[in-house]
């Protein structure tokens, strides 16, 4: 008689549960939901398309490679046996991991049919049914897996097959490539030196040639000159019409060397009598933006210039009028951006007499100082170091260093943080070089920023002083307004 327990199924779940091992990882926390068709072969489910198989993509690459070796050159069948090489050491680092799993799946699958058989023995009716149905697709599973690590170890020998062969093939193709180099360099060595005998037979022939030309031509000239002497023998009044012009010519020459040396002695007479007053006086100086140019005496009879009423004019290349320097009426004078390419001449005003001396040439730019000024106009604007001498005609006792600032729209005078002058581009406003004289006017200028005030600025260089010049009126003209000196210019016409 058979006994029922309702509470059987439970209690022998409960002791299977407790049997299996703790390392036992059931997926998704159930069996897999495979199916067994006939002959006991395991069905999975289709979820995702089956990848190519290994061995199919390693025979392709090599049936890639073998078709493609005929039309490759030595240094790209190198390339492609490395690379090949590579892939198949990933390939088999790709088969030890495989094995690793498959190692992993035995042990799993060897753990799940001793809890199934020991599950077996205490179960009885459907749950025994199940158990038994459990075992036998485990079994199927483990004979599956067999055959699969069979295929493994199968692709495994294929692969390092392969990786033997490609690394054989690779190192043969190295001793290719080093053999096809030394060739190479065989043959180049042998067409430099082809090339050089080359040219060296060139050169030669060249040389000869050259000779052989000038040679020819001599003796082409030798004939034109022999032929003209024979055609002047046959035609002799056109020698003697020659040999007539010929003295005319002389003759003609002779007069006109003469009166040219009487023309030098009368203008030797005359400069001789225009300059018994002018050489008194001479500037001394180089005729340069950044020099001093100063009156001397030559005469130690001369008088005192210092005594003397001095006036500066600027002189156009192709001017008739001077144009009067305002302010200029010392013996010493500095030279300004606006005198460049004129001609600077001083008027002395000796016993009631005017003795005039003027530069050699006009004015010559500072070398650099064009490229210095366009460098600053690209920039928004520029700062100098500069020291106040003057301000508003009376002397500036304190000598620190304060900040001349010239921007693309204003003039600016700082010291520090303290503004002590600002003003915008106006034609109020005054900006030229210092011409009160001193060793210092090179690095001078006068600014008026308004009609009530006023500086003499002091720069570190010549340089500094006339790049400040330059760029301000440069801004200033950009604004449509010309800054020039104290009450502008005037034009005197020279006498």
């Amino acid at each position: 008689m058979t006994r029922v327990i309702h509470d059987s199924g439970e209690s022998m779940q409960k002791e299977a549960t407790n049997m299996v091992s703790l390392d036992v990882n059931f997926p998704k926390g159930r069996f897999p939901d495979y199916k067994i068709g006939a002959n006991n072969t395991i069905i999975e489910p289709e979820e995702a398309p089956k990848s190519t198989p290994l061995k199919e993509i390693v025979a392709k690459e090599t049936a890639q490679l073998l078709q493609q070796q005929k039309r490759l050159s030595v240094r790209d069948l190198k390339e492609k046996f490395e690379k090949g090489l590579t892939g198949a050491a990933k390939l088999s680092e790709e088969a030890k991991k495989r094995e690793a799993a498959s190692l992993d799946r035995q042990v799993l699958l060897k753990k799940l049919r001793d809890v199934l058989d020991s599950l077996r023995g205490r179960v009885a009716g459907r749950n025994r049914d199940e158990t038994e149905e459990a075992i036998s697709l485990v079994e199927a599973l483990a004979v599956q897996l067999t055959q699969r690590e069979g295929e493994l170890i199968h692709e495994k020998a294929e692969v390092k097959k392969l990786a033997n062969f490609l690394k054989q093939a690779t190192e043969d193709a190295k001793k290719v490539v080093e053999e096809e180099r030394a060739l190479a360099i065989a043959e180049i060595e042998k067409a430099k030196s082809a090339i050089e005998r080359v040219e060296k037979a060139w050169l030669e022939r060249e040389t000869v040639t050259n000779d052989k030309d000038q040679q020819e031509l001599e003796e082409l000239r030798n004939e034109v000159r022999e032929a003209r002497r024979i055609k002047m023998l046959h035609q002799p009044s056109k020698v003697m019409d020659m040999e007539f012009e010929l003295q005319a010519l002389r003759s003609l020459v002779l007069e006109k060397s003469q009166l040219c040396a009487q023309l030098k002695k009368e203008l030797a007479m005359i400069r001789k009598l225009e300059d018994a007053n002018s050489t008194i006086f001479e500037l001394q100086g180089n005729e340069v933006l950044g020099s001093i140019l100063k009156i001397v005496c030559q005469a130690d009879a001369a008088p005192d210039i210092s005594t003397c009423l001095v006036q500066w004019y600027r002189i156009p290349p192709a001017g008739t009028n001077r144009e009067l320097i305002h302010g200029a009426t010392k013996t010493m004078y500095a030279p300004e951006p606006f005198d460049v390419g004129n001609v600077l001449q001083a008027e002395i005003i000796v016993s009631s007499e005017k003795v005039e001396v003027a530069t050699a040439g006009p004015i010559n730019p500072a070398p650099g100082l064009e490229k210095y000024v366009e460098s600053l106009y690209k920039l928004s604007d520029a700062e100098f170091m500069v020291s106040v001498v003057q301000m508003n005609g009376q002397d500036f006792t304190s000598k620190s260093v304060h900040i001349f600032h010239v921007g693309r729209l204003r003039v600016k005078l700082r010291k520090g943080r303290s503004t002590k002058a600002k003003e915008s581009y106006s034609n109020s406003m005054k900006l030229c070089g210092s011409r009160g004289g001193g060793n210092a006017a090179a690095k001078a200028v006068f600014w008026q920023a308004r009609n009530s005030q006023s500086f003499t600025l002091a720069f570190q260089t010549e340089r500094d002083r006339n790049a400040a010049l330059m760029l301000a009126r440069k801004f200033a003209s950009d604004c449509n307004v010309a800054l020039v000196g104290p009450e502008g210019q005037a034009s005197v016409s020279t006498s």
